[in-house]
C-alpha cells in the first residue's frame, strides 16, 4: 500500500522517514518532490566494464544550467537525504519532467529498508535537455511492507554525491 502525502508528511516526524531538509510543502498526494543536487558525473570511457572499476569525474552543474546529451548516462544525487526502516521508497521523475524527454531514474528505483542518504539519479535524456542546480526533478513514494524486514548494509549506504557503479566489487568478493 503506498503512502499518501499527508501520512509521508506523518511518518517524518514521527521519525519513521527520513527526509533532510524536509519541507511539508514538497508532499503531493502520494509523494514527496525531490531536488537535484549541484554536481553530476560521467563516465570517462565509452565502453564500462561491469568487472572493473570505471573511470568517474564529477563537476559542478553551472547556475546557468547543464545541457544532457542523448547517448550518455549521467549520474546525479538527490539534495535530500532520503530513507526508511519501515518504508520501502520509490523514486521517479516528476511528469513535468518526464514530458522533456528526461528520463530521472533508468532503472533500479526500488530504494531497500534501512538504505540512507542522498539517492543516486541516472539521469538520460532523449533529446538535448539543460537541468539546473537544486531544480525539482523527482518524486519519492514509500511503501508498506509485509513479513520480516531485513535492512540494507550495502556498498552504497550513506552515500553523498553521485555514487559510480561499485558492480566491480561483486566480482572482487567472488
Amino acid at each position: 500500500m503506498i503512502l499518501t502525502g499527508p501520512e509521508i508528511t506523518s511518518r517524518v516526524h514521527a521519525g519513521d522517514i527520513r527526509i533532510e531538509p524536509f519541507d511539508a510543502d514538497r508532499a503531493q498526494p502520494n509523494s514527496y518532490d525531490f531536488h537535484l543536487d549541484d554536481s553530476i558525473g560521467t563516465y570517462i570511457s565509452h565502453v564500462l566494464d561491469c568487472a572493473r572499476d570505471n573511470p568517474f569525474e564529477q563537476q559542478p552543474i553551472p547556475a546557468a544550467g547543464l545541457e544532457l546529451q542523448p547517448g550518455r548516462i549521467y549520474l546525479a544525487a538527490t539534495r535530500e537525504r532520503i530513507g526508511s526502516d519501515l518504508f520501502v521508497p520509490i523514486i521517479r521523475a516528476r511528469s513535468s519532467i518526464a514530458r522533456l524527454g528526461l528520463f530521472v531514474h533508468v532503472t533500479a528505483d526500488l530504494i531497500d529498508l534501512g538504505s540512507f542518504g542522498q539517492l543516486t539519479l541516472q539521469l538520460h535524456a532523449v533529446q538535448p535537455v539543460r537541468v539546473y542546480p537544486d531544480m525539482l526533478i523527482g518524486q519519492v513514494t514509500f511503501w508498506e511492507t509485509t513479513g520480516k524486514r531485513q535492512l540494507y548494509d550495502g556498498k552504497y549506504q550513506g552515500s553523498r554525491g553521485p555514487q559510480p557503479s561499485r558492480s566491480h566489487l561483486d566480482f572482487e568478493a567472488r
